[in-house]
């Protein structure tokens, strides 16, 4: 137990050191919690309450009932009735409506008729996601239309041959039916959090000591650099599952994304990348010669991480080698483990790519940092 000693002296001046400073503590209480309520609640995109102009140059019963059917769902709200073009266009380049619906005259006789009647949607394409996501409830909601056309000429008229049958599609959203944002973005939000907090935590720790001069006297101390290291990042790997723990709790009590997989297969996960965030700090320390340099750089690290991981952009939509540079980033894999255990609760037979990954990333960045570390100070 003798040769723990200076290791756990060193962990606890760590963590002495961490709760004297007021700026430690907000970053590991308060900048997880800001960031678990802002993607939980402002973050969403899920389209709904669109703001619609309606444009009815026919004014008919038929295009009145289409007209409803769009305002009686939860996705429009009916922000203007315009009767100009000219007011089309305003309306749209002054951001006050995303769409416009407009019948031109003969709509209704058209259906009356039995022919086919057009009607146009016009939309604001600037945010093309949101659009395509306007485009597919609109369609939607027409199909419903023709639908309910179609089965009322079948009452009304019985004996009229029916038309040849078509194909229905039947879409079903396995893990996440009714396609919440947060159900992708919470669980996610774990491998940021512990990101943040480790990287940027252990960046600045031996920084500190080099800082305030400390370094040399510890290591003339009788602990070798390995326990001196270790000493260094156990405190941030506590506080990094720390992290990981409130925020899936949060996820799962508050915002009900439940974990439909094993917590086990989680918490080792959780455990790997920790290993891979602490090595990065550790290795941004070595080149650092300030705490704001190590800031500064960690924050540039983490960055390309979090853009490069599948965290807002699929992987598949990116150059290809950008994807081929992707599978350098610990983080990439650990949101493989966090959407799988989380959302379908997959388990190692499927994952165990993604931990190999981890792992041997945990080898490699620790070990390049712990050589750095003692080139540096030897």
């Amino acid at each position: 137990m003798k040769r723990f000693g200076p290791l756990k002296e060193v962990a606890v001046k760590e963590f002495i050191q961490i709760f004297r400073d007021p700026a430690s503590i907000r970053m590991l209480f308060l900048m997880p919690f800001l960031q678990i309520l802002l993607f939980g609640y402002v973050v969403n995109l899920n389209v709904n309450h669109i703001p619609l102009a309606v444009f009815d140059l026919d004014n008919s019963r038929q295009s009145r009932a289409l007209i409803s059917r769009f305002l009686d769902s939860k996705y429009f709200d009916a922000a203007a009735y315009v009767k100009t073009n000219h007011q089309v266009v305003r309306l749209i380049n002054q951001f006050k409506v995303k769409g416009v619906l407009k019948f031109d005259h003969g709509f209704g006789g058209d259906i009356v008729g039995r022919q086919t009647a057009p009607v146009q949607l016009i939309l604001d394409g600037t945010i093309s996601n949101s659009t395509g996501i306007t485009l597919n409830y609109a369609t939607q909601i027409v199909q419903e239309y023709n639908d309910s056309l179609q089965k009322r000429e079948e009452w009304e008229f019985p004996s009229k041959i029916p038309p040849p049958g078509g194909v229905i599609m039947d879409p079903v959203a396995w893990f996440n039916p009714n396609l919440k944002t947060r159900y992708y973005y919470l669980p996610a939000l774990v491998g940021l959090i512990v990101m943040t907090s480790t990287v940027t935590l252990a960046s600045m720790a031996v920084v500190r000591e080099k800082e305030i001069g400390t370094i040399e006297q510890i290591l003339v101390t009788p602990i070798s650099k390995l326990q001196f290291i270790l000493g260094k990042t156990i405190p941030f790997a506590l506080i990094g599952l720390f992290s990981a723990a409130v925020t899936t709790a949060v996820s799962v009590f508050w915002f009900h994304v439940s974990i439909q997989g094993s917590v086990l297969l989680l918490f080792f996960g959780t455990v790997l990348f920790i290993l891979c965030t602490l090595g990065a700090g550790l290795l941004i320390s070595t080149i650092s010669q300030t705490q704001q340099q190590a800031m500064l750089i960690s924050f540039l690290f983490q960055n390309p991480f979090m853009q490069f991981s599948g965290f807002i952009f699929p992987i598949s939509n990116m150059p290809k080698i950008v994807q081929w540079f992707s599978y350098l980033n610990p983080l990439r894999y650990y949101l493989y483990i966090l959407r799988g255990v989380f959302l379908k609760g997959i388990g190692i037979s499927i994952l165990w790519g993604q931990f190999l990954g981890l792992t041997i990333l945990a080898f490699a960045i620790l070990g390049l940092a712990v050589m750095r570390f003692q080139k540096t100070v030897g």
